[in-house]
This record gives C-alpha cells, structure tokens and sequence, in this order.
C-alpha cells in the first residue's frame, strides 16, 4: 500500500512535528481511515516531502511525527500549458491530468472563440478550485511539485508574454501546414545545438484558435504543431500534447 500523502506548508523547513489543518486533518483519518502509527507523507508543493508517522487521529487537528525531510529535484524542463478555457467543469480534469505529467505552470486564456466566460468577481473562486484539482492531483500521483496557476488571462496577452518567457514556443493547430512535434523539436535542437528547457504549448478551444489568433501567435515565435489527423476534444488535445511532449524531453536523441 502506497503512503498516506497530505498537502501542507509547515511554517519551518525542519520542524519536529507537523499539525495538519482541519480539511486536511479529515481527510486523513476520516477519508482514508489513517491510524496511529501510519506513515503519512506531508509535501508542501515546492519539493519538500517530510515523512512522518500519524501520533494523533484528531479529525479536526491531526499531529504527526516527523522522521525526515526530503527534497525532490524538479524535472529538468518547465512546460507551460496554455489552455484555452473549455465548457463545464473540464479545466479542472485538465489541471489534474496535467498535474500528473508534471508540468510546471498552467494559463487558463480566454480566445475569440472559447465559449466558457468568467463571471466578474468569480477569478479567485475558479483559481482556488483549479488549485485544489492539483493538490489532489498531486496527493494521488506523488508528484511533490504544484503547477503555478496563472489567473485566466486572454490568448492575446499570454502569446506577448510568452516570447519573453520560452525557448519554445507552440500551438496546437488544425491548419494546413502545420508540422510534427519531433519535426519542431528536430529543428530546434539542431539550430540551438541543445534541449529546450522552457516550453510553452498552447491548446485552443473546439473549433480551434482563429486565424487571426493563429498569425498573432506566429508573430510571436510560436510553432503550429499538429496532433495527427483526427479532430481532438480540447481536453483530450491538452493530455496528448503535454504527454507526447514529456516524453520528447525525457528522452532525448542520444549522439
């Protein structure tokens, strides 16, 4: 049986015991049914972990013992997933699904033709729930890094930012013309004689980002890269580009 994971911050990077807060604390021993003596492993997100054994089963204020801290490296490259904002509740299976590949920042974008609106005053509410999908994403994966979640943002403004930001930069498009990843990641490394190690991939809405958004994009760097021949959901567009993509970077050519 895999260890018990809970989120949580501590207020020192080497504390001796850990007091869980109260949803957590629930969580634990209500939801998982952890008892005393059980190894709880406690990661705040940033790639500390501090494995612990459960002293306390209070549902409201858990105690726990620590045994050890661990630091977890980073993967050796940062993807950044720019999303445009689908219907209903699929950004959230998206943070999760790419909390689980591990990618490292995540911009909700808002393009000309995303359906989904966010209502004034309601930006904290989606951004508090995006980030609980990736906590509990992260508690059943063991991924002891938390994507960054930008605030919803439109197309526009995250392709200005993102030339700055990226060594490579991409989209996925629907258009003719459009090449393969490893055509992309082909040239690029044969032209920076190196890997790309901040990469940002754009995923449209259904029907796609615009031709306009498309040629602002280009402007700004970004690659069209197509995702074969069939005509994917945006949710399963994000979990085959991000996928496709960590797998290119963890195994790169080898001379």
């Amino acid at each position: 049986m895999p260890d018990l994971r809970c989120f949580h911050r501590p207020a020192e990077l080497e504390p001796t015991e850990i007091r869980l807060p109260r949803e957590e604390s629930h969580h634990l021993v209500t939801t998982n049914r952890a008892r005393v003596g059980d190894t709880v492993v406690v990661f705040d997100g940033r790639g500390n972990e501090w494995v612990c054994e459960l002293a306390t089963t209070d549902k409201r204020d858990a105690v726990l013992k620590v045994r050890f801290l661990q630091k977890q490296k980073p993967l050796p490259y940062r993807i950044t997933l720019a999303q445009a904002l689908p219907k209903g509740r699929y950004m959230d299976a998206i943070v999760r699904k790419a909390t689980e590949i591990g990618v490292a920042e995540i911009a909700p974008v808002l393009s000309e033709r995303t359906i989904a609106r966010i209502d004034p005053g309601d930006d904290d509410h989606k951004l508090e729930k995006w980030e609980a999908a990736a906590v509990e994403a992260a508690k059943q994966c063991g991924n002891p890094w938390l994507p960054e979640i930008q605030p919803v943002q439109k197309a526009e403004d995250f392709i200005a930012s993102g030339c700055r930001e990226h060594d490579l930069r991409l989209i996925a498009s629907l258009q003719p013309g459009a090449k393969s990843l490893r055509e992309v990641l082909t040239r690029y490394r044969a032209e920076k004689e190196r890997e790309p190690v901040r990469v940002a991939w754009m995923i449209g809405p259904e029907g796609d980002f615009t031709t306009a958004e498309m040629a602002h994009a280009h402007n700004y760097g970004f690659e069209p890269v197509s995702l074969g021949p069939l005509v994917l959901r945006c949710e399963t567009a994000a979990v085959f580009a991000l996928s496709i993509l960590s797998y290119e970077l963890q195994n790169p050519p080898r001379d």
